[in-house]
């Protein structure tokens, strides 16, 4: 068996911040978190889209993203939008991927760079230098790349770290000629996503955009200490984050939906209820009403015809 292990050491810092996102972690779970509707799903997929691109230069952005991903034409360069395209196929794919098998990281690139890169789901035969980092030579690639997926399939580590090891150090192997960044944050989401579902939903990547200085920093002082020790460290404080924004972006994940179904049999009964009326009723405060009429509206279970003050519900069937 392969004994190669990454170098690394577990600071003070590296517990507490896995502790924290396990805390995180049962929240989200107690929230019912992982049974949110599609469209936040495709909500939080399309900022995970645009991070993962936008920290390599691509600035179609969110909206264009929501565009394509809806079938509408978007102006942009060949190059941008087959990059999109190539983006949106590979997360597509995030629940079947198998995190510990290199063949599915090379399907995972053929899939992503396959109308950009000619080489795409091969590693590279040139060498490259990112930054003051010489990579390491085309002819050890392949034994570099099976070495780092058998301690990932094999090692004892907790999978958050594994994650964060794992995604520095394909960064310094750098395997591939183009594409390199996209695929070591798309597999770090993969080895998450194996550990818990939830994590399918957090847009890490757009968090990592908006520290993109510090990503890059983390990278390099790692490679400066020969561990992936800063970056782990980095990594986690990212993963946190995604999770508490998660909370406050997306306030309807709270919405027991046998406080929804109340609301509609509560209406059924009396078509001019209010808003205070409700929330009397239902014993929750006047916004939360109204941010769960917000969601039935979004549902299109019912709407308002007329005024606030003179209209009335209607349930749509």
């Amino acid at each position: 068996m392969n004994k190669y292990t990454p170098p690394y050491k577990i600071t003070s810092k590296i517990p507490k911040l896995s502790t924290q996102i396990s805390e995180e972690l049962t929240k989200l779970q107690f929230t019912g978190v992982e049974k949110v509707n599609s469209m936040l799903r495709k909500k939080n997929r399309i900022k995970t889209l645009a991070g993962t691109l936008e920290i390599e230069g691509n600035f179609l952005g969110e909206e264009k993203i929501t565009a394509i991903l809806d079938g509408k034409r978007v102006l942009g360069t060949v190059k941008e939008l087959a990059e999109v395209q190539g983006a949106i196929k590979a997360y597509e794919k995030l629940d079947n991927y198998r995190y510990s098998e290199l063949d599915d990281l090379l399907l995972a690139h053929k899939i992503l760079m396959d109308e950009i890169l000619i080489t795409a789901g091969s590693f590279r035969s040139v060498n490259v230098k990112v930054g003051e980092h010489i990579a390491p030579q085309p002819n050890i690639l392949n034994e570099l790349m099976i070495n780092l997926f058998s301690w990932l399939k094999n090692s004892d580590e907790h999978m958050l770290l594994k994650s964060c090891i794992f995604h520095y150090e394909f960064e310094f192997i750098h395997p591939f000629s183009d594409g390199n960044g996209r695929i070591g944050r798309l597999w770090q989401s993969v080895i998450l996503n194996s550990f818990n579902p939830i994590f399918s939903l957090l847009p890490t990547e757009s968090i990592v955009r908006d520290y993109q200085e510090e990503y890059y920093k983390s990278i390099e002082d790692s490679t400066a200490l020969g561990e992936s020790t800063s970056f782990i460290e980095f990594m986690l404080d990212m993963i946190l984050k995604s999770m508490q924004n998660i909370k406050d972006d997306n306030v309807p994940i709270n919405v027991p939906i046998k406080r929804l179904d109340k609301i509609i049999e509560i209406i059924s009964e009396n078509k001019d209820i209010t808003i205070v009326e409700l929330a009397n009723k239902l014993d929750v405060a006047d916004k939360t009403i109204k941010r769960d009429i917000l969601k039935l509206k979004e549902q299109n279970r019912i709407i308002r015809v007329g005024s606030l003050k003179s209209g009335h519900w209607e349930i749509k069937k």
